[in-house]
């Protein structure tokens, strides 16, 4: 196991004088400078093990919390290859947790101890899980957008300080890169099909895209962990800069897909080579953190995508009959 034999510290971690702390601090924030990785058993200030227990629980939690939105669609899945790769994938986050919680372990604190947070609420997922999917286009658009956003944060991650959280990221990168793919290409099939798929398609666009957009964190000047995390070299980019890389990335995409992004301000800024974007209704982020998911038209997507409740149809003689679903991809 990750973890095994790292339970106990290394003997520099116990300086006993300011003097020997000193001097083990210089040396950390040397190695710092020069890009190199620490590891378990090294010295390091407890605000930065802290900041590292803070932000690899986090990011453990909404891997295994992230399963649960789209293993409700797993019996839902139009096709059977639809359902074996919609299992893949959440099998996929599952280990991804895993990897994460190992990586945490690394820095004295328990797997049993980081679970109990998130049961408790004192820790933290990614709020976009706490927004409801409604249709099939919805597991499309977390794997195009939902997955994307996550890559644009994860893939400098593997260049972290820290080597344990470094080295579990490159593999799940990889393994991301395919989930977007997999949301892609439903998104394409749908934005490709009847007229019916391609308005789920939009709808789900215009239900995921200020979410997606928002999953980067504050603005640079609200954060308060990005300036400390980024001298660490946890982070290589602040928020806002991933932010816009996202866009600049994804617009094209949706152009591709000819589905139309909600932001009634985009536009592409030729002097600065970046796409400029409508305001962030950071009152929707703030509120969605507290797990009150603004549904954002909810029941008026439930009716559109023929979700009603309505009585239960006569029995007919080829009942057992199954007509192939509306969105089937």
């Amino acid at each position: 196991m990750y973890t095994q034999g790292l339970d106990s510290l290394g003997k520099d971690c116990l300086a006993s004088t300011s003097a020997e702390t000193a001097a083990l601090n210089e040396r950390f924030e040397a190695k710092i400078a020069r890009d190199e990785r620490i590891e378990p058993k090294e010295w390091m200030p407890d605000a930065y093990r802290q900041t590292l227990v803070r932000q690899i629980s986090q990011h453990a939690h909404s891997e295994i919390v992230g399963m649960l939105p789209e293993g409700n669609w797993i019996s839902r899945a139009p096709t059977l290859r639809r359902k074996a790769i919609l299992i893949a994938k959440v099998q996929d986050e599952g280990g991804h947790g895993m990897y994460l919680y190992s990586a945490a372990e690394t820095l004295g604190i328990s797997r049993d101890e980081l679970v109990l947070q998130l049961l408790a609420g004192t820790a933290k997922y990614s709020s976009i899980f706490n927004y409801p999917t409604l249709t099939w286009a919805d597991i499309g658009a977390i794997g195009w957008l939902v997955d994307g956003a996550a890559i644009m944060n994860q893939i400098p991650i593997c260049r972290c300080s820290y080597g344990p959280y470094a080295r579990a990221m490159v593999r799940i990168c990889r393994e991301e890169s395919f989930h977007q793919r997999q949301g892609f290409e439903i998104m394409t099939t749908l934005a490709k099909g009847t007229p019916a798929q391609r308005a789920m398609a939009q709808d789900a666009l215009n239900r995921w895209w200020w979410p997606s957009v928002m999953m980067f964190g504050p603005s640079d000047v609200d954060s308060k962990h990005t300036a400390q995390s980024m001298r660490w070299k946890i982070k290589r980019f602040t928020n806002d800069e991933l932010r816009q890389h996202f866009i600049d990335v994804t617009v094209p995409q949706a152009e591709f897909l000819k589905l139309v992004v909600p932001d009634s301000k985009l536009a592409w800024d030729e002097a600065a080579q970046h796409y400029r974007f409508g305001e962030i209704d950071w009152s929707e982020f703030h509120s969605v953190i507290k797990a009150n998911a603004l549904r954002r038209g909810a029941g008026r997507t439930r009716r559109a995508a023929g979700f009603v409740r309505r009585p239960a149809p006569t029995p007919k003689k080829n009942a057992h009959a199954r007509p192939p679903p509306e969105e089937l991809t």
